[in-house]
């Protein structure tokens, strides 16, 4: 039986409903860290080094697809529990069509100007001919990209969860076997790497519009629209937050390799590049939960259902709180063996690496509230507050870390500038809640 939106939701049928959205966020994130398995041991450290080098580029012009995705679904869920259905499938229609246009511009600019940007954020030499090579490549399939990303969430307004999951899935199993062939077997090297993720982003990204274009039995259909321009600026005014995140995270993380290559040079950033590919698989799982349960506090915020938002806010924490311990664990039970896993090849690497996962471990147990916290708001239409509560945690707080924390402890201040940051995300993210619980009704 399919769990629907205007359900009321038990522990257990949220986590049933929200299973699939972080399983598909876990899977996205693993055929990531399966890019960079072979890419560290088959073709070399410095194209490795290069990979994470502009993968914050990439990114950056990706995350236009979170935006549509998490914003849309939050506008389309509340116009559901209003019971403007119509309405409701020509705004997801008008989202997936400026998707596609956004991405056509987007890819046609990340081609043009990849070298001057990569030369401009201290590449040079060989390393600099990879980061360009690696990214013209993955460029191509950019609007892909950003479909993808977009119906990851349009999944799970259309109550299709485990559809998105199948189609993750498919597009995660093609990134893996590609890689095989082309890095490991037929010895393509980047240009084998790029050219896999490229391909599993056009199926990632081809599939859901097919099948939204054609006759299906989702909630959702692709149609006919009209420019409704009030309903884009408030797309971009929910998934602002998503967008604020997505780019914080990318121009941090450009920080992080400025300050590594000052502090450690491309052993700290290949290290650095480590920590990324697991941290998207451990924060995976509360961006899932996140996804999972946007459109169900849509739904009842816009049918007015307070008491149903009191009971997902209260159960949410308590779910949060849970995969926040268990990914302490996992983390330093896992840091070794994941050290060896990538850069095994390199003792001083290994140790690097095994140092900075010690401390970074610890971000998760705080990490899931200010996501959960920022979603939620989203949810809520609340796009202002969404989005600092993202700014603040992902830029904000990590920026001012990095530049104080490095000068105090030197290289291992880097590594403890995350662990800060989310820790007083928390408490921003706790302070906005009690001031807006009698906005919204919700506590």
């Amino acid at each position: 039986m399919n769990i629907q939106l205007s359900d009321h939701f038990t522990y257990h049928k949220l986590l049933r409903f929200t299973l699939p959205s972080i399983m598909m966020m876990i899977f996205t994130s693993i055929y990531g860290v399966v890019d960079g398995f072979f890419v560290s041991n088959f073709v070399g450290k410095t194209p490795f080094a290069a990979v994470n080098f502009i993968m914050p580029f990439l990114m950056i012009l990706g995350s236009l697809g979170s935006m549509f995705g998490t914003g849309g679904s939050a506008l389309i869920s509340m116009k559901m529990g209003m019971g403007k259905k119509q309405e409701a499938n020509e705004i997801f229609s008008l989202l997936i069509y400026t998707s596609l246009i956004f991405g056509i511009f987007l890819s046609i600019f990340g081609i043009i100007f990849v070298r001057p940007v990569a030369s401009l954020l201290g590449a040079e030499g060989k390393m600099l001919d990879n980061c360009v090579l690696y990214a013209r490549i993955i460029l191509i399939a950019l609007p892909f990209f950003i479909l993808q990303y977009g119906f990851q969430s349009f999944f799970v307004t259309a109550e299709k969860p485990k559809l998105g999951l199948a189609v993750t899935i498919a597009s995660g199993i093609t990134n893996m076997i590609l890689d095989a062939l082309l890095i490991a077997v037929f010895r393509f090297g980047l240009v084998g790497a790029a050219a896999a993720t490229a391909i599993s982003q056009l199926v990632g990204g081809l599939i859901p519009l097919i099948y939204f274009a054609r006759k299906n039995s989702s909630l959702l259909r692709l149609g006919k629209t009209g420019f409704n321009i009030k309903a884009l600026l408030r797309t971009f005014t929910n998934g602002s937050s998503e967008l604020m995140s997505n780019l914080s995270l990318s121009l941090i993380s450009i920080f992080y390799n400025s300050q590594l290559m000052k502090y450690a040079g491309e052993n700290g950033v290949s290290a650095y590049g480590v920590l990324m590919y697991v941290n998207m698989i451990f924060l995976a799982t509360f961006i899932g939960y996140s996804v999972g349960t946007a459109p169900v506090i849509s739904y009842h915020y816009g049918a007015g259902n307070t008491d149903e938002l009191k009971g997902l806010l209260k159960k949410s924490i308590h779910i949060i709180s849970c995969f926040a311990v268990c990914m302490l664990i996992a983390g330093e039970l896992l840091a070794y063996p994941l050290a060896k896993l990538f850069v095994g090849y390199d003792n001083e690497l290994v140790e690097l690496t095994l140092g900075a996962f010690r401390v970074f471990s610890f971000s998760f147990l705080f990490a899931g509230f200010a996501i959960f916290g920022s979603s939620f708001f989203t949810a809520l239409n609340d796009g202002l507050t969404s989005a600092l509560i993202s700014f603040f945690r992902t830029f904000v707080f990590q920026a001012l870390a990095l530049i104080f924390l490095p000068m105090i402890f030197g290289i291992n201040g880097i590594w403890f500038s995350i662990v800060v940051a989310e820790i007083i995300a928390v408490v921003l993210t706790a302070v906005f809640i009690v001031r807006k619980r009698n906005v919204y009704q919700y506590y």
